[in-house]
């Protein structure tokens, strides 16, 4: 799996949401994007900020959380 270094969590930054970097964009935003039918091409092309292995990082974001709390149950 791809690692998740590019994902921050600065509780002065958007409410300390994890966002990409030092960008305002969360890992919640990008998942928004790709469930409402976006392709990783057009998030990047909105926001060039961004590069593949950060939509990518968003994913297994996502996926060690829920992997987290499945097993904390």
């Amino acid at each position: 799996m791809s690692s998740t270094t590019s994902i921050t969590i600065d509780p002065a930054r958007r409410s300390g949401k994890p966002c990409i970097r030092d960008t305002r964009i969360t890992v919640y935003d990008v998942l928004e994007y790709l469930a409402s039918g976006m392709s990783e091409a057009e998030i990047i092309a909105d926001f060039p900020e961004l590069n593949s292995d950060d939509v990518r990082n968003c994913l297994v974001f996502a996926a060690d959380r829920e992997r987290r709390l499945v097993g904390a149950a």
